[in-house]
């Protein structure tokens, strides 16, 4: 994995985001999911003030999650036929009904507080699959794309920093608030993308795939199944930090951790795409995965909170060069006309994987304690490179070429 000598650091991302539009795209695409990052806390605390007990608040939660998970490669389809405004400024709406509808009604009916929730996940506009299939005709040449994955994925750190501490201090004048202002901004955002020149121009290529779009290529399948065990790892970490807070005392250490691993993860993505990389990214990928996984595996130690502060930190810094790789590895791999709805796959694939992690968390967390609960991170991340390892035939572009025709 070696850099390819010429332009590099910094300057990089300074000529990218020159390129009209592109600061544009970027920033409202994380204004608009700023919700990805809010939801789930805004659902838990206003189902808690309103009188639910926690394992309603923490179903509540899960459906939108899933419902997330689930709308993503549906909308990414319709979106690769029609277009991008017409999918992503309804969905966008319709999402902050949902959250309205769970405001104004709260925990009691259910099954409107399902119903509400359902509909603000499953139709949350995928504006993340959007950008990344808007980057190729914005951007010019493969190494601005490669460095504009990197950020992206690099940046989407933020939005879980910046989003539960938004719902806090909406919360701060009510819940309802806080539910209100998740659905605004996601509206807010979108707008800002699908207003664009380059949303409105985009149309995909005529489609090349059956009714399984983009799952036809072999590649892909192998390349999301992986993902989604990346994504077991981070819904372990998530859960088994509050497990290692309470054993510790400290009820700032999970917020400490999490934030940690972030740091890592934006310092990793930024590093990585500052520069081009020689080599095919189907070569890169299982260095990248291998490194991943090792940057999990010593959190079972669960050391004192100064030492585990850094092993997080280490942990999240291959996490966005490992999605930017895959990012680049999707637009090959991704049979023509389908592009938008396989990266709203690699959204669902993470988001399915991060909710088995939390259920394998607390299973581990029962069983063997606090390291218990993170060994299911470094399983996640060994098991992730595994299938990279196992079915690293199929992501070579050549051959899921030939498997789609």
């Amino acid at each position: 994995m070696t850099a390819i000598p010429g332009a590099s650091g910094m300057h990089g991302y300074v000529v990218f985001l020159r390129r009209p539009y592109a600061a544009r795209l970027l920033g409202g695409t994380l204004l608009g999911r700023l919700p990805n990052g809010m939801g789930m806390l805004a659902v838990v605390l206003h189902v808690r003030a309103d009188g639910g007990g926690y394992p309603l608040a923490g179903t509540l939660a899960a459906i939108l999650g899933l419902a997330t998970a689930a709308g993503q490669p549906v909308l990414g389809r319709v979106m690769d036929r029609c277009g991008q405004p017409p999918v992503l400024l309804p969905a966008a709406c319709a999402a902050a009904a949902g959250f309205a509808l769970l405001a104004a009604a709260g925990a009691d009916p259910l099954p409107v507080a399902v119903a509400a929730v359902f509909v603000a996940g499953f139709a949350t506009p995928p504006l993340e699959a959007g950008l990344r299939a808007l980057w190729p005709d914005v951007l010019d040449g493969p190494e601005q794309v490669e460095a504009a994955y990197a950020l992206d994925a690099a940046a989407q750190e933020i939005l879980f920093t910046v989003g539960p501490l938004l719902v806090v201090a909406a919360a701060a004048v009510n819940t309802e608030t806080a539910l209100l202002l998740t659905g605004v901004l996601g509206i807010a955002g979108t707008l800002v993308v699908s207003l664009s020149g380059p949303s409105r121009r985009w149309r995909g290529e005529p489609r090349a795939a059956g009714w399984a779009g983009p799952l036809r290529s072999p590649g892909l399948r192998v390349l999301l199944l992986s993902l989604a065990c990346a994504g077991i790892a981070l819904g372990v970490y998530a859960v088994a930090v509050v497990a290692y807070a309470e054993e510790q005392g400290s009820g700032l250490a999970s917020g400490l951790l999490l934030a940690c691993m972030a740091g890592g993860a934006l310092t990793g993505g930024i590093c990585y795409g500052a520069r081009p990389w020689a080599g095919e990214p189907h070569r890169r990928l299982p260095w990248l995965l291998a490194a991943l996984a090792a940057g999990y595996l010593p959190l079972v130690l669960a050391p004192a909170l100064p030492v585990m502060s850094v092993l997080a930190f280490v942990s999240g810094v291959f996490l966005a060069p490992v999605l930017a790789c895959s990012f680049t590895l999707v637009d090959r791999l991704a049979p023509a006309g389908t592009v938008t709805e396989a990266f709203a796959w690699v959204v669902a694939a993470v988001g399915a994987g991060g909710s088995l992690g939390s259920f394998v968390a607390g299973v581990g967390q029962d069983a063997a304690g606090v390291p218990g609960a993170f060994a299911g991170a470094g399983a996640g991340g060994v098991l992730a490179l595994a299938l990279c390892l196992l079915g690293g035939r199929a992501l070579r572009p050549g051959t899921a070429a030939v498997a789609t025709a």
